[in-house]
């Protein structure tokens, strides 16, 4: 006799592995992309390159909000295939486990991680997405120390350019240093010097630069005399610029949790533009949670292939089909928070027809006899196949023909 809790152990073992395995890829591959397109933006703003781990690190729970959904469908999925593959399934069912009692199993992966990516689209991501634009922020505002680019006249507040040949440390060494600083009077100073060094002060509006080995042009006021001196070392005040400071969090309706939308949205006092994007916010998060349940019935039903099919179709399809319907959604957030469209139609209207997809899918393989949802996919797939391999093989067919007949005319 077979036992269910032995059962449902094994399930949970299949599915685990390649369900943790896809997760962790797809959220890799995800920030992979990003990578590189903040280390151009990082470069580009002459910021320390540290800052990019960071950046990524507040990118982690969005991409994980995407990546849970694909990696419990094709945990469930990779699964499911492999008893079909090797005849389990059927067993199974011939000792009484149809496909409603094995789902169980995949339901306490879905619930689970439904409640997860609740935690983390309501209440995680829009402080790690505030963290990110912070970050963004004080990049472009030099707070986090960014570098001079050797090689170009960088300015250093109202009245100072500075130019450097070559840096070295990290930036705590610059050879070859140019500055050019003016008042409001009119007075200028241009300086040169074979090395320079920035250094901390206890006003933190003000550091100095040490120049070293070099010579200073003072020009009092307009029609004076230059005067022109050589130093062994000469510090140079320099005055920071007056730092903006970052915006409060709640500036985009990605950064508010779910209750905070859920206030916005019931705020007399909001105009109805930022209320109609605090719906289309609000109503995308909760679709990202509920998708969660319909997701088991859709990797099941794509899961078993046809009897004597090995073909992972189902598998391509699957990721298909759930990259398309985030884009809708993606887009119905979009055209909802600019008021073309209902934001409350725009999410429901594309998870009723997606989730009746997967009921349908589902109803087909476990209450239809001999049901098979990839049977006329597949059968539709190699018709498609055989007609291409029919069309690129017909020139390469008709040359050799023709090649064949030519001796015969010769003759």
């Amino acid at each position: 006799m077979v036992m269910p809790g032995f059962i449902d152990r094994y399930l949970f073992r299949l599915i685990l592995v390649p369900l943790v395995a896809t997760l962790v890829i797809s959220a890799m591959l995800l920030l992979l992309e990003k990578m590189l397109n903040l280390f151009d933006f990082v470069v580009n703003e002459g910021g320390p390159v540290s800052v990019v781990w960071r950046m990524l690190g507040n990118l982690i729970p969005e991409y994980l909000s995407l990546g849970i959904p694909i990696g419990v469908t094709l945990g469930v999925l990779l699964a499911f295939r492999r008893l079909a593959l090797s005849s389990e399934l059927d067993a199974l069912q011939a000792v009484g486990f149809g496909y409603t009692r094995l789902l169980r199993v995949p339901y306490a992966f879905a619930i689970f991680f439904a409640l997860v990516n609740f935690l983390i689209v309501g209440f995680l991501q829009p402080y790690s997405r505030y963290n990110y634009e912070g970050l963004r922020f004080e990049l472009r505002t030099g707070a986090l120390g960014a570098s001079i680019k050797v090689g170009e006249f960088a300015r250093i507040g109202e009245r100072m350019t500075l130019r450097v040949e070559e840096s070295f440390d990290q930036g705590a060494d610059l050879r070859g240093v140019f500055v050019r600083a003016a008042d409001r009077e009119g007075r200028a100073l241009a300086v040169s010097a074979a090395r320079g060094q920035f250094l901390r002060t206890d006003d933190p509006d003000t550091i100095i630069l040490r120049l070293k080995n070099g010579t200073l042009v003072h020009d009092p006021e307009r029609g004076g005399t230059p005067r022109v001196l050589t130093f062994v070392q000469h510090d140079l005040p320099v005055a920071l610029p007056p730092m903006e400071p970052f915006r409060a969090r709640g500036g985009r309706n990605l950064e508010l949790t779910i209750p905070e939308l859920v206030q916005v949205v019931h705020d007399p006092a909001a105009d109805a533009r930022t209320t109609t994007a605090a719906r289309a916010t609000f109503h995308r998060r909760v679709i990202q949670v509920v998708v969660m349940l319909v997701l088991p019935l859709l990797a099941v039903a794509l899961a078993v292939p046809p009897k004597r099919s090995t073909s992972s179709l189902g598998v391509f399809l699957s990721i298909v089909m759930l990259v398309t319907y985030h884009k809708i959604t993606e887009y119905g957030e979009r055209m909802g928070a600019i008021g073309r469209v209902d934001p409350m139609l725009a999410q429901w209207i594309p998870f009723a027809l997606f989730a009746a997809l997967c009921l349908w899918l589902y109803h087909v393989l476990a209450f239809r006899p001999g049901g098979q949802p990839l049977g006329a996919l597949e059968r539709g797939a190699a018709g498609l196949g055989a007609r291409l391999r029919r069309l690129f093989a017909g020139p390469r067919h008709r040359a050799g023909a023709a090649g064949a007949t030519a001796p015969a005319a010769a003759e």
